[in-house]
């Protein structure tokens, strides 16, 4: 008894110096109100584990391998404080009193950490516990019971009034555990029954988590032999709605086994959760910092070199090599900023063999932070089933567009997609959002409801074009400039933004090195097959994505005048000649290409030359959808020529600027106003 009391004590103590008592009197007060009158009165008490081993290391060791000791001493002395400070009249007995404790962290040991990899899962002590992972499903929102008073059916018997017998809900304790009907007076044994009006419910949310190592899986670029289990989290009241599907988060929570015979589940309750992204390196590679420095004459050469160079495992540098610019754009620029705004850059590929490019975005894919490749036959954006844990209610499981939040989501070849999917596609490109629909008699509930979810990735795609003049019986395409699509629609492709067509320009002698290349691998797998002054792993790369996307750059006002003044003037033009309208998603399109390139050069400043390129790429990409303008630039603009060696580079860079003043004539003949910051000289 005397330890008993002396951690009570302890508890009190902390509670004073914490500040806990302060926010007890805070929480008591809407408890005041005549009309509310309950079984049970919940308060949630913030407990640091460091703090209370500080005051009384008993009670920090109480707090931290026995919970529900610890909120039983909590709770009493909660209810001497609101009985001493008079704060709730209404609360009579200590059992009225429903302490949580919310525990700030952990201490960083092994001991607290469980990893979702490890099993078995057996009895163990029943304590808190981290853990990092992945929401691949979650259900509606349902109700469960808090807390319930129960009277003996024996008028005689003291404990036929008051609030002597009052259930609350424990960590793994089931419904029928708070309100089932076979609980017997602890004072003269008769029956218990339930007084229903006295019912305290709760919110309650359940979530599936996963190891986030379970998506190596869905890449498809290194198969696995190793299958991953879900861990059911249990989410109660303020916690609901607190974790969003396809993000990662680290949970605080107590492990526990729910009995629902003749099975039982390992679930945890979960007590805490906070936000939680795995740590990547942001440095560059020594090979590429040599790069950057022998570079430094020419905004574009460094991002020329890397992208000649880049998945040079799957295709000869020189090959697709606009292609692999793109990819790296798409993977620098896909993140989420300091504001929790996501940026995303979609891309779609139209090509006349898609097995090297998809090659390309496959090995791509693996540079990401998180890449998910869908597979036609699976679902792409949600799905539902039953809730088997005795609700009944939806389960919402996330697609291949969900899981992939904050990183890629390869589609694949879009010929291999029905129209309805197609539609869906282009729906979740317009909105990036995607509904659910849950029919409610089907699952438990009076109405119908329908649920939105963002989605939060960039889209790679692929499209096989074939010959318009095999097609159609012409001889040329109708408008001077654009492709043949395939199966995609003109509506579909504009909603992906960019649009990259890989044509060969060399025809057999692209076809010849690609041959050799792939034998070579066949035959040679792993020794460098090309003679250069430049080498890069594909580490080399991954480490220089990671770095590039950490990257905050800022729009010059030179940059801006380019993006600006062409979007103006193609506006002007393409509306006059064509009928096309420039949707305001244009800018946001340049803008995304000119922060890419600006990182993928590691520079902060978006440059004048950083808008150039994405001019340059934006133009080819409306240029394949609708036809030629009157900014008359090459099929290939961004890489015109060979970069074998450095007269290569030289002549592409000369190039480029003579596409850079055709861009700004074209601004001053046809931009609004143009004349104001773009002198004719």
């Amino acid at each position: 008894m005397a330890d008993i009391l002396s951690l009570k004590e302890a508890a009190l103590v902390y509670l004073d110096r914490s500040g806990g008592l302060q926010k007890l009197v805070e929480d008591c007060k809407p408890f005041s109100d005549p009309q509310q009158v309950e079984a049970v009165y919940r308060l949630c008490i913030s407990v640091n584990p460091s703090d209370v081993i500080e005051v009384d290391p008993v009670l920090g060791d109480c707090v931290l391998h026995n919970p529900l000791a610890a909120t039983a001493l909590f709770k009493s002395v909660c209810f001497l404080a609101i009985k001493t400070l008079s704060l709730v009249e209404k609360i009579h007995t200590e059992s009225q009193v429903n302490v949580i404790l919310k525990l700030t962290h952990l201490p960083p040991f092994p001991e607290y950490t469980l990893d979702l990899c490890s099993f078995p899962r057996g009895y163990g002590p029943v304590r808190p516990v981290s853990m990092e992972g992945l929401v691949i499903a979650l259900t509606r929102v349902t109700k469960y019971t808090q807390g319930a008073r129960f009277l003996c059916v024996n008028d005689d018997c003291p404990c036929s009034t008051g609030f002597h017998h009052i259930r609350v809900h424990a960590p793994g304790a089931t419904e029928s555990a708070t309100v089932g009907n076979n609980f017997s007076c602890m004072i003269c044994s008769y029956p218990l029954k339930e007084d229903v009006k006295f019912r305290v419910l709760g919110d309650k949310q359940l979530v599936e988590l996963i190891h986030v190592k379970a998506l190596d899986g869905l890449s498809a670029y290194q198969q696995s032999s190793l299958r991953y289990q879900s861990v059911t989290l249990f989410l109660r009241d303020e916690l609901c709605n607190s974790m969003r599907i396809g993000r990662l988060y680290r949970v605080l929570g107590i492990p526990a086994h729910v009995h629902q015979w003749p099975s039982i589940t390992w679930s945890v309750e979960a007590n805490s959760v906070q936000p939680w992204e795995p740590e990547y390196p942001h440095k560059v590679s020594a090979s590429f910092q040599k790069l950057l420095k022998s570079t430094a004459g020419s905004p574009w050469r460094f991002s020329a070199v890397v992208a000649h160079f880049f998945g040079s495992d799957v295709a000869p540098p020189g090959l697709y090599n606009t292609l692999k610019l793109g990819l790296l754009l798409s993977l620098v620029q896909t993140r989420s900023d300091e504001k929790d705004t996501f940026h995303n850059l979609d891309l779609l590929v139209v090509t006349t063999d898609t097995l090297i490019p998809d090659r390309l975005m496959m090995y791509s894919l693996a540079l990401a932070c998180r890449g998910v490749r869908h597979q036609a036959s699976g679902e792409m954006f949600a799905s539902l089933s039953k809730d088997q844990h005795g609700t009944g209610t939806a389960n919402i499981h996330a697609g291949s567009a969900l899981l992939a939040s904050g990183g890629i989501c390869m589609l694949g070849d879009l010929g291999c997609y029905k129209k309805d999917r197609l539609d869906a596609i282009q729906s979740v490109l317009e909105s990036c959002t995607v509904s659910v629909f849950i029919p409610g008699k089907k699952y438990g509930e009076d109405a119908d409801q329908q649920l939105s979810f963002p989605v939060q990735c960039s889209f790679w795609a692929l499209t096989e074009s074939t010959d318009a003049s095999r097609r159609s019986g012409r001889a040329d395409y109708a408008i001077l400039g654009t492709a043949e699509m395939g199966p995609v629609p003109l509506q579909l492709a504009d909603a992906f933004g960019l649009v990259i067509q890989c044509k060969d320009m060399a025809g057999e002698q692209a076809l010849l090195a690609q041959t050799v290349h792939t034998l070579q691998q066949a035959v040679h797998p792993g020794k460098p097959l090309y003679s250069s002054c430049w080498e890069f792993s594909t580490q080399d790369y991954k480490e220089l994505v990671a770095h590039a996307q950490s990257l905050q750059v800022e729009l010059t006002p030179e940059a801006e005048k380019i993006i600006h003044g062409y979007y103006m003037a193609s506006r002007r033009v393409r509306t006059q000649s064509q009928g096309v309208k420039m949707s305001v998603a244009s800018i946001k399109l340049l803008i995304s290409l000119a922060e890419a390139h600006c990182k993928l050069c590691l520079r902060t400043r978006v440059l004048e030359e950083d808008a150039v390129i994405a001019v340059l790429l934006c133009e080819n990409s409306v240029t394949l959808k609708h036809g030629a303008s009157a900014l008359v630039i090459p099929p290939d603009a961004v890489f015109p020529c060979d970069l074998g060696d450095v007269d290569g580079l030289h002549k592409r860079d000369v190039t480029l600027d003579e596409l850079h003043q055709n861009i700004l004539r074209f601004i001053y003949a046809y931009a609004p106003g143009a004349d104001a910051y773009i002198t004719e000289q």
